[in-house]
């Protein structure tokens, strides 16, 4: 069934038994998800929606080989991971392929936020130091150890920032303290880290770990500057402090030519610690923390046992790796370069002809749209970024010739919002790509029901790319 209640029900049961800080998309009108497939979701009356916000169903909503994956394992076999399992060590052997070296022990947990929390741990635990220091603007998960290390959280809400947490300034090179015009502000961001070190030393604290996005998420998609992350690790280390990188939102292939974001700053960088979560399952709860055999080492010594009921279970690790078989199958990697290359040329021509836009941060299938003064989405820097994430099996097609004042109208200033959708066409040749794909046809029009079985036809009523 595609719906137990109808939308005014759900909305209703929603407000009663769900948390009220819980919020959803679009509230003032929210939009009701029954089905998905591919880059596209469908509400209940059979309407299509171009899904540019999910970062989590990276192959594709309903793959059908992940799908297969997780159905044969679970027909099988699921339990914890104390039970000798051939799944688990295939998985980690082959996630760490994907790695340097050094980079080679794994810890398996069921999301982004567990994965930071272990990794503070780990690091906490190597040296024995208990300070962190993180960037402007960070979010790494909604865990109280994590909540204290994420300025985008701690300061909006009535919490004040912990003594043992130290945030440095996001290097941003477009709305930072050191711009594109500064001689070196790789060199200039790093050395605020190397204070804030000197400053902690100075009132007899240690330094654990810094801690930072590859390329920061929800502080706006900053690229940091060349060489940034490299003097960063130096100083840190140089106080016993460890590197860690979290990968939750922006790993497994999203910048295209790299698997991992941090592997794009260069080959003389990598981090003692690397976080994963998000894409790794294909909506499937799943999540990663990758360290060193050294550190790993340490965290045992404790004599503390790590367990986690079910991360790295068999049913999760068949996902995992039918999610890294889809990507190179697929060369889904190929194509993030291909449509990324192919939207950066579009959004370029939109900045050319719009005065409002005053940046264009992309890696492949992390787009960012800066413009000034005009509010988009909430939870980013400042309310002026305007995000795209797109599925690394987005067909280029399907962003033919859109304009921001065809999808937004003329006075873009009084309609962009939280709440306003944007309308896109589809050309020809990117429903023949689709069906050579084995997709249904978008433009058959299905008989809309409200509470019968689920159609497989897709329907050609508004679709609303989401930001």
């Amino acid at each position: 069934m595609c719906e137990l209640y109808s939308k005014q029900d759900t909305l209703a049961l929603r407000r009663k038994h769900i948390g009220p800080s819980c919020k959803v998309f679009f509230a003032a009108d929210p939009i009701k998800i029954v089905r998905a497939q591919r880059q596209y979701m469908f509400d209940e009356k059979g309407d299509r929606y171009l899904d540019c916000i999910n970062n989590v169903a990276h192959v594709g909503h309903c793959h059908p080989e992940v799908v297969q994956a997780a159905q044969k394992q679970m027909e099988l076999l699921n339990t914890n991971s104390r039970f000798l399992h051939d799944n688990i060590v295939e998985y980690a052997k082959r996630l760490s392929a994907t790695l340097p070296d050094k980079l080679s022990v794994c810890y398996f947990t069921n999301s982004g936020s567990e994965a930071n929390d272990l990794a503070l741990r780990l690091a906490r635990q190597f040296r024995g130091h208990q300070d962190v220091i993180t960037l402007d603007h960070a979010y790494h998960g909604h865990l109280t150890s994590l909540i204290e290390i994420s300025p985008y959280k701690f300061q909006q809400g009535k919490d004040v920032k912990k003594e043992f947490v130290h945030v440095a300034p996001s290097p941003d090179t477009y709305r930072g303290k050191y711009r594109e015009d500064h001689a070196d502000p790789a060199g200039a961001y790093a050395d605020e880290v190397k204070k804030i070190i000197e400053e902690a030393h100075n009132r007899g604290r240690k330094i654990a770990a810094f801690i930072a996005e590859s390329m920061q998420s929800c502080g706006g998609q900053i690229i940091p500057p060349a060489g940034y992350f490299q003097k960063v690790a130096e100083y840190v280390r140089g106080a016993g402090g460890v590197f860690i990188a979290d990968e939750v939102q922006v790993g497994f292939g999203r910048v295209g030519k790299h698997f991992w974001s941090f592997q794009m700053l260069g080959e003389d960088f990598v981090p003692d610690i690397i976080t994963m979560g998000k894409p790794m399952g294909n909506g499937h709860p799943m999540a990663c923390v990758v360290t060193t055999r050294e550190i790993a080492e340490a965290f045992s010594s404790s004599g503390i046992e790590y367990f986690n009921t079910y991360g790295g279970n068999p049913v999760s690790s068949a996902v995992g790796l039918a999610v890294l078989d889809v990507i190179e199958n697929e060369d889904l990697q190929g194509n993030a370069t291909r449509v990324g290359n192919y939207l950066t040329e579009l959004l370029n021509k939109q900045k050319a002809k719009h005065t409002l836009i005053g940046d264009i941060r992309y890696v492949y299938h992390l787009f960012p749209l800066s413009h000034n003064g005009i509010s988009l989405k909430a939870f980013l820097q400042s309310e002026k970024i305007f995000k795209i994430f797109m599925f690394l099996c987005l067909i280029h097609c399907i962003f033919l010739d859109v304009d921001l004042e065809d999808a937004f109208g003329a006075k873009m200033e009084n309609v962009i919002s939280e709440n306003s959708p944007c309308r896109t066409r589809m050309p020809n040749e990117a429903r023949s790509e689709m069906l050579r794909d084995g997709a249904p046809d978008p433009q058959e029009n299905p008989s809309h029901k409200r509470n019968g079985l689920c159609t497989d036809k897709h329907s050609l009523l508004s679709k609303r790319l989401k930001t």
